[in-house]
């Protein structure tokens, strides 16, 4: 069975597995057709195989007789805000964002520079899966036209939601790993224009990852110690296409993913009040925090698109999901690493301490994840097994099996980009979050082995 899974968010899957020139070019020719012939952004996040999906993508949407508006190797935020900008009928990110070097995808957007809707997406599926492409002849067929300086309009737009000057007269000293992805396209230029002194890993974007993509504490050492060498005020780490941002502290600690959404609302809900939305494996944090500045919160379902359709739902002042992604809406309905960066530091100026002290002012909790690989038909019984297990807590079902009590929390969801089960718990005591993860990966592994 080939590495390949597609869904309403697009696709993705492993080269040489699935992942192959044909089926990308008939899915680039679907989408294209979707849009009625009409110009699309096409970037890609500076992957290694990224030339081969770029020219079967571009193959079949100027087939259909787009016209492909080329940003080049572009994060993901940037491929929404230049669809926007440039008045595209939609938008194509080449990326397999965290997953690893081996895989890639195609991430589509909306006229609107948004995540494909569920609606949309599945509008795409019924055009691709039923072979209802509108080809056209050698009269009708697109071209590429290419972008010039495609980074700046985001940039543009980032900078116009903090106090620039502020941020520059603190001249902080920042470390940002880029790990050779497409973060290295705009994420020191931001830092620079915000008067910072920058130190970049990896910051050429060719793909060649230093370390494990995924932005977690494991993959993240040399980031930690950049950080205490260089005595910088703060650490960020994007992954591969930059919509998602970890965080290390001025003493070189992992403070992660899950603060990067806390902080930022932290500072943002007390200048803007309004509602705010995360997923539901996102930290209790987020709730807490909304509650201290007295705005509502909401929870959806796990997945970018589901965020997004409920910040619109509830008109949403800032949203977002636990790893890492701040979806702002005046930039974009797309998870930012940008807007993180600047949202930290623009709180950073404003409240004149350190990034250490910030932090340990949040409620403290400790989330744990891990995961294991599952067939998709063993879910069910496994979030059965897990709910006889924990009958003394409320159950939330609907995506995957959550389960709640009054201080803790474990949830358990098929991943939506990998063939893996994810299981995820919090508490306020460390030794309890590992032992309630533990055990409900026990239970799941048990479960999986029948």
């Amino acid at each position: 069975m080939a590495t390949r899974i597609l869904s309403i968010s697009g696709l993705r899957g492993v080269i040489g597995d699935g992942l192959d020139p044909i089926y990308v070019t008939e899915f680039a020719a679907s989408l294209g057709t979707m849009f009625n012939g009409g110009k699309v952004v096409i970037s890609n996040d500076g992957r290694c195989t990224a030339p081969i999906l770029y020219h079967a993508a571009v193959a079949g949407l100027i087939a259909t007789g787009c016209e492909v508006l080329d940003a080049g190797v572009a994060t993901t935020p940037t491929c929404g805000v230049l669809v926007k900008h440039l008045g595209a009928a939609g938008g194509l990110q080449i990326t397999a964002s965290h997953n690893p070097i081996e895989w890639n995808g195609l991430k589509p957007f909306a006229p609107d520079g948004s995540v494909f809707n569920r609606e949309l997406g599945q509008q795409l599926l019924a055009i691709f899966q039923e072979g209802e492409i509108a080809w056209k002849d050698w009269t009708q067929t697109g071209r590429v036209t290419p972008i010039e300086s495609p980074a700046q309009p985001h940039i543009d737009r980032v900078l116009e939601l903090v106090n620039t000057d502020t941020i520059r007269k603190k001249r902080f000293k920042v470390v940002l790993d880029c790990n050779h992805g497409s973060g290295g396209t705009c994420g020191p230029r931001l830092l620079e224009e915000l008067g910072c002194e920058v130190i970049t890993l990896g910051g050429t974007p060719d793909g060649r990852f230093e370390h494990i993509p995924e932005p977690v504490e494991k993959n993240l050492t040399q980031l930690c110690d950049v950080v205490v060498k260089e005595g910088a005020d703060a650490g960020f780490a994007q992954d591969p296409d930059a919509d998602r941002l970890a965080i290390v502290d001025n003493t070189g600690r992992y403070i992660g993913e899950e603060l990067t959404l806390a902080l930022a609302a932290d500072h943002v809900l007390a200048h803007r009040k309004g509602p705010f939305v995360v997923n539901g494996s996102t930290s209790r944090i987020t709730e807490d925090i909304a509650t201290k500045h007295g705005c509502q919160f909401h929870r959806s379902f796990v997945g970018e698109a589901h965020v997004c359709a409920k910040m619109r739902a509830v008109r949403a002042e800032l949203g977002g999901e636990g790893n890492g992604g701040v979806i702002e809406p005046k930039v974009g309905y797309v998870r930012d690493s940008l807007v993180s960066m600047a949202y930290v530091l623009d709180g950073l100026a404003d409240r004149g301490s350190t990034l250490e002290a910030w932090a340990d002012e949040l409620p403290f909790y400790t989330i744990v994840k891990d995961k294991l690989t599952c067939p998709r038909e063993a879910v069910d019984a496994a979030c059965d097994a897990l709910r006889d297990a924990f009958a003394d807590a409320r159950p939330i079902e609907g995506d995957g099996l959550r389960l709640d009590w009054n201080d803790r929390w474990v949830q358990v969801r098929a991943s939506n980009t990998e063939p893996i089960l994810r299981v995820i718990a919090e508490a306020p005591d460390t030794d309890d979050a590992k032992a309630l993860c533990r055990s409900a990966m026990d239970i799941v592994r048990n479960t999986v082995a029948t």
